[in-house]
Order: C-alpha cells, then structure tokens, then sequence
C-alpha cells in the first residue's frame, strides 16, 4: 500500500513581502470603525467625510460628460481645461497665478500625496512631519523608502495646539530632504499663520530643503476667510510641492480626484509618474471637478458655515463635562479632545462606541503624541452634534 503524500506545511506568504511593505502600520480608525460600522444606531464622527452628498451640479456634469463620450482615457498631467480651471479658482482664493503646466490631476490627495513622496525621496531621507498627524502621511513616506520624523505639536493649558519652528530646527539632521506642513491640520486644526510660513520658507532655502504643504482644509477656517498657502509666499523655482483635493470643499470623497503643484519645469516628471501610476483619473470626472471649480464657492461656504456651527456646539457641550478638555480649532473639521483619566486612547473610543453608540477616532491613531486624545469629526448637521452631546455626556458626565 502506497504511502500518503506528505502535506507541505503552509508558506507565509506575507512573510515574503518587501520589508517597508510588511511595515505598514494598521489603521487603528479602522479598528474601531469595524466595530460599529454596520450599525445604524452608532453616531460615525471616526472619519474625515461631511455628511452632506455630492451637489447635483457636479453629479450633473459627470452625467453630462459620460453620455458626450467623455469616457476615454486623457493625458495624464489631466484635461486642460481643468488645469485651466485649477489656475483660476488659485487666483481668485489666493491671489497667486499658476499656469497650467505647473498642475498635475492625481487619483484623490492621497495620490498626490504618494507622488510626492516618490518624486522627492530616496530611501532613508527624513522628512519632518509635525505630530499627531493624518496616519497616511507616515505610511506614504515609508512605502516611499523615507523615514517620517516626528515633531510633537505643543499643547497649550486650553486645548489649543501650537508649533514653534525652532522644534523643525532642532529636528534637522543631514538626512533631512523635506519637511512636510498640513495647515489647518488633521487631526489638531492648528493653523500656520503667513509669517510662520515666511520663515520656514526661509529656513528651507538655506538649507536646501523641499516644504511639502497638504492644503486641503484650507477654506474651513473660523475667523478668518481662508488659510494662506505657501504659493503665496514662494516663487515659481522654490522647492515646494503642495497637494490638495476636491474631497473635503465639495464633497467629493468618494470621486477620487485630487492635484498637485510643482514647481516651473518639472511636468515632464509628473506626467511620468501619473503615466505609470493611474494613468489619468476617470475623464467625466474631471469634467465634475471644472464644475465644481467653477460653480462650487457657494457650497463651500455652505459646508463651512455648517461646521462652523457644529464645532460650537460641540465645543460648548464637551467642555462643561468633568475632566474634558477641548478648545475650538482654528481650522479643519475636527476637535481633538482630552477626556480624562489615564485610560488609553484606544480603549476610551472602544468604550464610547459600546457605550455611548458614538465613533470616534483614538488619538494614538495618529501617532503616540496623540495619546490621552480622541479626534472628533464635526463636519456633521448641528441636529447630529447636539446627538453627539447628549450621548457623550450620558457617559462622561
């Protein structure tokens, strides 16, 4: 009688990956997201996405574009005419003229953000990234080959977040190639003030160094009208690379479209890259991003009023309960609260889910700076805000 074949015992095949792609860190949003997302009754605050749909103009003239044809694929760098429009919404926000071969269209800010990092780094560059930070930005950074160094924003007694540039000094080293600015700031809402970044523009030009500027919350400011941006300030030949995308001002997250601006000569690189990465990003799509260009300051304005008045109540709420700590952001859609006790961040928004049926992010999410914290999207209708009060107070106070 003929033997029984041996089994094999099983490969890991995971063990087999490329070292900086087994490192990627797992999203602890996700963790906690997992838990309560398929529940009707939990309050989602976990995420960076407004509650609001895509406006109808803009669904409108992706219909329009699909049933003219618009279906093929396009340059990469992306339509012309929407480069053109990316060119006039800079200068009637900010002042700034940026023609059109200094735009590239990317697949969301994440893509954007992604070709950055490869155009910019070799592997075991630094690049300074003030801390808590959007968890993406590290992980990018490290599938790129780069090393993410890490600069704790300084909390203040109230709440209020605060980056000296002499902590970026005291962070650079000769690996340092960039260093990475999100104003307003995911997850703190810190914003960088002109002057604050008329120095470290300056810094960066004697050291040799590239300034990274994730832009995307611009527009949500409360108090002033729109947060300055580095084009403002830099010339056409500056080592500046800035990234945004049509996700948070229109609503758009789940389009996938976003943009870079680089500096004068450098297209031929970036439509490479956009060549070998996505090719180009759905051409309808891009004909919704010229409308929402175009047609969109209004609801704009609209989302950022809405917030406005979500983040006060929430603020008012929260910070009448024991032990919570919570100031108003400058900027962004999102509260990082203190809340007592020595509980870690993790389980604290593991508790408030099953507790509380509220979703939040741990703070820890963004880096271990953010221990002791929750991140609280407020880009939510006041009626859910004052939901989100009554339950979290149910809990806490």
């Amino acid at each position: 009688m003929a033997d029984s074949p041996v089994e094999a015992a099983p490969v890991d095949l995971a063990a087999l990956l490329s070292d900086r792609i087994r490192g990627i860190g797992t999203s602890q949003i996700g963790l906690v997201a997992d838990r309560g997302r398929d529940d009707p009754e939990v309050v989602k605050l976990w995420i960076g996405e407004g509650d609001l749909p895509t406006p109808p103009f803009i669904i409108e003239a992706a219909h329009r574009a699909m049933l003219a044809g618009h279906t093929r694929y396009t340059t990469s760098l992306g339509l012309p005419a929407l480069r053109e429009a990316l060119g006039a919404y800079h200068a009637r926000h900010w002042g700034v003229e940026i023609p059109p071969d200094r735009f590239a269209v990317t697949a969301g800010g994440m893509n954007a953000i992604m070709q950055a990092a490869q155009v910019l780094l070799e592997p075991g560059d630094e690049i300074i990234i003030p801390s808590p930070a959007w968890p993406n930005l590290r992980e990018a950074v490290r599938i790129a080959g780069g090393v993410p160094v890490a600069v704790p924003y300084r909390r203040q007694a109230d709440g209020r977040f605060a980056l000296p540039l002499a902590d970026i000094e005291a962070a650079l080293t000769p690996r340092t190639r960039v260093i990475m600015i999100n104003s307003p700031s995911n997850p703190t809402g810190w914003t960088m003030p002109l002057a604050e970044m008329t120095a470290l523009r300056d810094l960066a030009r004697a050291r040799g160094l590239w300034i990274l500027s994730d832009e995307v919350y611009a527009h949500f400011t409360y108090g002033n009208r729109i947060a300055p941006s580095f084009l403002q300030i830099c010339e056409p030949d500056d080592r500046l690379i800035v990234t945004n995308t049509f996700s948070k001002n229109w609503a758009m997250t789940g389009w996938r479209a976003g943009w870079v601006i680089y500096p004068r000569g450098l297209a031929p690189t970036f439509a490479k890259l956009g060549q070998y990465s996505t090719t180009s990003i759905s051409t309808f799509v891009q004909h919704a991003c010229i409308a929402a260009l175009n047609e969109g300051d209004g609801f704009i304005r609209t989302m950022v009023d809405r917030c406005a008045e979500a983040r006060a109540i929430l603020v008012d709420g929260l910070s009448r309960l024991p032990g919570v700590t919570v100031a108003p952001p400058d900027g962004a859609f999102y509260l990082m609260a203190r809340m007592g006790g020595d509980e870690p961040s993790l389980d604290l928004a593991l508790r408030l889910l099953r507790e509380a049926k509220v979703g939040v992010a741990p703070g820890t999410a963004f880096g271990p700076e953010g221990e002791g914290l929750v991140r609280i999207c407020f880009a939510i209708s006041p009626a859910l805000a004052r939901e989100a009060v009554e339950r979290l107070s149910a809990v806490l106070g």
